[in-house]
C-alpha cells in the first residue's frame, strides 16, 4: 500500500493536542467500509465458485480466471496508477476507483455469459489495485497527526472484517437466495461507500509523485528483490489453493454448502484473533514469525488431501490454515517496511503489485491443475511454493535480519505498523 507521508493533509494542522473532529473520524470509516467492499468483492467467488461455474457453463479451473484476471490488472494498476495520477487531488482518485468497483460488482450480478462476469471482474482489477496504494496512505491525513496509527487500524479493520464475515457472507446470501444476488448486496455495499466517500472525504491535494526511476532503482537491490520474490512465493502458494478450497471442500470432503459456509467463516474468524496474536513475536523476532506461519501453512496444504474423509481432520487444517494466513499479511507488511526503510511509496506499490501478481498466477496455474489433474494435486502444488518460500526466508541471514532492522532507520510507516501490531511497544 502506496505511502504519501510527505504529502501535505488536507486539514493541516499542528499535532496541538487536540482530537481529531468527527468529520475526520466519518471520512475514515468511508474509507475502511470502501476497505471492506473491495476486499469481499476480490474474493466473492471463492464461496460462489461452483455455482457460478454451473450456471455460465465452465469448469471449475477456468472460473478461477474471476481471480486471476482482477489480479493481472491490479498488479498493473498498482504502481501504474500512481504514476499516471501524477499530482491529482486522491479525493477524486478514491471516488472513481469507488465507481469502479460499483460498475465491477452490478455487470457481475447481471452477467448473460462468463465473458461478461470476466470484463466486470476486470474493472475490479483496475480498481483495486490503485485503491491499496491509497487507502492506508489517507490515514494519517485525513485526522491529526497523533490519531494516525488509529486511523490506519481503523482502515485495516474494514479488511478483516471482509475476510471474516465478507466472503462467509456472500456464501449464505447465495445459500438461499443467488449468487447474483451476493454481487448485488456487495453493489449496495460500495454505493454506501462511494456516498459517504463524497460526503465525508476531504480534497488530499498530492504534491509530489511516484517515478519509475524509484521502482527500478528499489529492485536494483538484491535484499528488497529477494523479499518480494518471497512474499510473491507464499501468497501464491495460498490463492493457487484457497480458491479453489469451497470445491475441495464440496468434493472431494464430501461437506454440505451449510457446513462450508461455516467453516469460511471459522477460516475468517480465527485469522483475525491469529493477526492479533502474531503481534506480540512480529516486532520481536519477525524471521521467526515468519518462518512459524509459512510452515503451518504448508503443513495444512500437504495434510489436507491426506485427511479429506476425516471432516473433524479437514475442519482443523482449515482452521489452521487460517491462523497462518491470518498473520502471513501483517508480517510481510512490516518486513517490507523494514526492507525499504528510505523508499517506502516504491516499496509498497511493488508489494500491492506482486501480491497481485501471486493471486494471478496462483489461481491460473492452480486452476489448470484442478482441471487436468484434480484439486489433491493442487493443494500439493500449493505446498510446494510454500516450501520455496520457507527456502527464500532461509536466505536471508541472521546477521543480514539484524542489521536491516537496527542499521536501518525506521520509517514512519513501519512505526504505525508497528504500533498497529503492538501498541504496547511504541509506548
Amino acid at each position: 500500500m502506496l505511502m504519501e507521508d510527505n504529502l501535505p493533509a488536507s486539514t493541516a494542522s499542528p499535532d496541538d493536542g487536540a482530537s481529531s473532529s468527527l468529520r475526520s473520524w466519518l471520512a475514515v470509516v468511508a474509507v475502511a467500509i470502501g476497505a471492506f467492499a473491495f476486499v469481499t468483492t476480490e474474493f466473492l467467488p471463492v464461496g460462489l465458485l461452483p455455482r457460478i461455474a454451473a450456471d455460465l457453463g465452465v469448469l471449475p479451473g477456468t472460473a478461477g480466471l474471476m481471480v486471476t484476471v482482477p489480479g493481472v490488472i491490479a498488479a498493473i494498476s498498482a504502481p501504474g496508477l500512481m504514476l499516471v495520477a501524477g499530482r491529482m487531488d486522491r479525493r477524486r482518485v478514491f471516488l472513481l476507483l469507488t465507481a469502479l468497483l460499483l460498475a465491477s460488482n452490478l455487470i457481475s450480478a447481471f452477467a448473460p455469459d462468463f465473458l461478461s462476469m470476466l470484463f466486470g471482474r476486470a474493472l475490479l482489477g483496475a480498481a483495486l489495485g490503485g485503491f491499496w496504494t491509497l487507502a492506508t496512505a489517507a490515514s494519517g491525513r485525513l485526522v491529526k497527526p497523533k490519531d494516525s496509527a488509529r486511523a490506519m487500524a481503523t482502515i485495516l479493520t474494514g479488511v478483516t472484517c471482509a475476510t471474516v464475515i465478507g466472503v462467509p457472507l456472500g456464501t449464505f446470501i447465495a445459500s438461499f437466495a443467488s449468487w447474483r444476488a451476493s454481487f448485488m448486496a456487495t453493489g449496495v455495499l460500495v454505493a454506501i461507500a462511494l456516498v459517504a466517500q463524497f460526503v465525508f472525504v476531504p480534497s488530499l491535494p498530492s504534491a509530489t509523485a511516484l517515478r519509475m526511476r524509484d521502482l527500478v532503482a528499489l529492485l536494483r537491490r538484491p535484499h528488497p528483490r529477494r523479499s518480494m520474490m518471497m512474499v510473491g512465493l507464499v501468497f501464491g502458494a495460498h490463492f493457487s489453493s484457497y480458491t479453489y478450497i469451497t470445491p475441495f471442500l464440496l468434493r472431494n470432503a464430501n461437506l454440505t454448502m451449510s457446513t462450508i459456509t461455516l467453516l469460511l467463516l471459522g477460516f475468517g474468524m480465527i485469522g483475525f484473533f491469529s493477526n492479533f496474536a502474531v503481534s506480540s513475536t512480529v516486532t520481536r523476532n519477525l524471521k521467526m514469525s515468519v518462518g512459524a506461519m509459512v510452515s503451518l501453512l504448508m503443513f495444512a496444504l500437504v495434510a489436507m488431501p491426506l485427511l479429506q474423509q476425516s471432516p473433524i481432520g479437514v475442519a482443523a487444517l482449515v482452521l489452521a490454515w487460517g491462523v497462518s494466513f491470518g498473520a502471513l499479511p501483517l508480517c510481510f507488511s512490516v518486513w517490507i517496511q523494514r526492507a525499504t526503510p528510505d523508499s517506502p511509496e516504491a516499496g509498497s506499490a511493488l508489494f500491492v503489485s506482486i501480491i497481485q501478481v501471486a493471486i494471478a498466477l496462483g489461481s491460473l496455474i492452480g486452476g489448470v491443475v484442478v482441471d487436468h489433474v484434480g484439486i489433491s494435486a493442487d493443494f500439493l502444488f500449493g505446498s510446494g511454493l510454500a516450501l520455496l518460500g520457507l527456502a527464500a526466508l532461509a536466505s536471508f541471514g541472521w546477521r543480514e535480519q539484524i542489521v536491516a532492522a537496527e542499521s536501518e532507520p525506521k520509517s514512519k510507516q513501519v512505526m504505525a505498523a508497528e504500533s498497529i501490531a503492538c501498541p504496547a511497544c511504541t509506548d
